[in-house]
């Protein structure tokens, strides 16, 4: 996923394009408010800063909602009780104060993306990539116009990387989706599962191992 991260403060924000990066997003640094409304077609979410050199964040919000629906998380230092109102009701989709655990931080931007998805109706069920073809509501899969044969598991595995097409998906999450508690014990499972996928899709690159993390579909 293309997240804007809006931060002047060069050591914060370097370490924000670090953190995201690592689990498979794409991190756009930008230092200014202008940048964001310049730039914001360009990105799927945003990690706003209030404290701007340019004009203040919560101004900046403002007017990013006049144009775009994109999800935005504020992360700023300011913890008290009306900036937290005034962001949420001038359309910030959460609020995240510093020092942030990147762990939260990762849920929340997570969460705040889904959100935004559903709200809109953004999730197509028919998720066209090239010559594959997957039909989430018929359970379908068709590469260059000729349907592929996939077990259950299978397919329920490619439903979830293509429902959530650019993100980083963990393992845990792909596993805790499809076998529910059960995870630990059949971690194996999901190995073998993405395997056979990964043949039968015939295409090396599709679904991208992003190490030490999870998965993302990339096509």
């Amino acid at each position: 996923m293309r997240i804007a991260v809006v931060e002047d403060d060069d050591s914060v924000g370097e370490a924000l394009v670090d953190a995201l990066s690592q689990v498979g997003h794409a991190p756009v640094r930008m230092r200014r408010g202008a940048d964001l409304l310049l730039g914001h077609r360009e990105v799927d979410l945003v990690l706003l800063d209030l404290g701007l050199p340019d004009d203040d964040g919560m101004t900046i919000l403002r007017r990013l909602r006049g144009v775009s629906q994109v999800p935005v998380v504020v992360l700023t230092a300011r913890d008290d009780e009306r900036s937290v109102v005034r962001a949420l009701r001038a359309g910030a989709d959460d609020y995240v104060v510093k020092p942030a655990r990147l762990g939260e931080l990762r849920a929340r931007i997570e969460v705040a993306a889904r959100r935004r998805r559903d709200v809109s109706g953004a999730d197509d069920q028919v998720v066209e990539s090239g010559d594959i073809v997957v039909d989430l509501a018929a359970r379908r899969v068709d590469i260059a116009g000729v349907e592929i044969a996939l077990a259950p598991k299978e397919f329920e595995i490619l439903a979830h990387l293509v429902a959530r097409r650019g993100e980083a998906v963990s393992r845990q999450e792909l596993m805790d989706a499809i076998w529910g508690d059960a995870y630990v014990a059949i971690s194996r499972s999901l190995d073998v599962h993405m395997t056979s996928l990964r043949a039968k899709l015939g295409r090396p690159d599709a679904i991208a191992t992003i190490r030490g993390y999870g998965y993302r579909w990339s096509c």
